[in-house]
């Protein structure tokens, strides 16, 4: 994959408003994950089961980073058997895309968008034939299958009509009854760590989401609409109803990162822009 050209930072604000993300992504694991240092990195290690979390340059990090250091991160991630998998974000640490290449990870690519403080909530148009698009309680019915929609999202990812429906988003909620996800997201609602929106017809979850403040920050993740359900314009009501529902905890500053370029021109119909790349590596599938 061809070097990724940076966004420009010449202006301080946008300094600062990557700063400010900086401080959210180093705090937003600490609630549900332990963290190990490994000097310019930090190794996150969830507790519990739920999505795997990773390494990161440690806050604050300005120097180089080796090769070494990279790789005694991946040893301990196979020791304890978790996802060797590293997130940041390329203008504000350059200098780790070399060594987590040339250590044999490959590296994603994803537009960084945000809503800036003041801009107005998203608008977007109401699902028809019955959808409503409402933010979950603990005790709602398709809270379930709304956690259960993005799996199913991502395996067909893009934006195309894809073969998963409702008869395998019933088999995924049943697949995943009893292993204590649901329970994990419920405490987290109740601790006003995450919020979770769905576009729902009947009592089964089409599309959902999630945003997670943290202070005057947060960040809407998981947005995924079921397969066969898209095309209908639920992905963007989800988004501007965790839009609102942020802003109607005191956030000001929303963000998110975008699949591609073709999913990031979607949010940035909604009011978000880019404003850098965020950067994900993995082993080679």
């Amino acid at each position: 994959m061809p070097r990724v050209t940076s966004v420009k930072l010449g202006d301080r604000p946008e300094r600062v408003l990557l700063d400010r993300l900086e401080r959210y992504y180093d705090a937003v694991p600490r609630h549900g994950a332990r963290v190990e240092d490994f000097g310019p990195l930090t190794l996150f290690v969830r507790e519990g089961q739920g999505w795997p979390f990773y390494a990161r340059p440690a806050r604050g990090w300005s120097g180089a980073v080796s090769v070494a250091a990279v790789d005694r991160v991946r040893a301990r991630q196979r020791e304890l058997g978790i996802t060797e998998s590293f997130e940041w974000v390329a203008e504000t640490t350059p200098g780790l895309r070399a060594p987590v290449e040339d250590s044999g990870l490959v590296v994603h690519e994803h537009p960084l968008m945000v809503l800036d403080p003041g801009a107005p909530v998203p608008a977007a148009d109401a699902p028809s034939g019955g959808i409503r698009v409402r933010t979950m309680g603990p005790d709602d019915p398709a809270l379930a299958s709304a956690l259960a929609v993005p799996h199913l999202a991502f395996a067909e990812p893009g934006t195309d009509l894809g073969s998963a429906g409702v008869t395998e988003l019933a088999e995924a909620v049943r697949a995943r009854a009893g292993d204590g996800s649901v329970e994990r997201v419920v405490t987290r609602i109740d601790a006003g760590l995450t919020s979770v929106a769905a576009a729902v017809e009947g009592s089964t979850a089409l599309c959902a989401g999630q945003h997670q403040p943290v202070g005057s920050v947060s960040e809407i993740v998981g947005v995924g609409t079921l397969p066969t359900a898209r095309r209908r314009g639920l992905a963007a009501a989800v988004t501007a109803a965790l839009v609102a529902d942020a802003r109607s905890r005191g956030v000001e500053t929303v963000f998110l990162s975008a699949g591609d370029d073709d999913v990031a021109r979607l949010y940035a119909r909604l009011g978000f822009r880019r404003v850098a790349t965020a950067l994900i590596a993995e082993a080679a599938a």
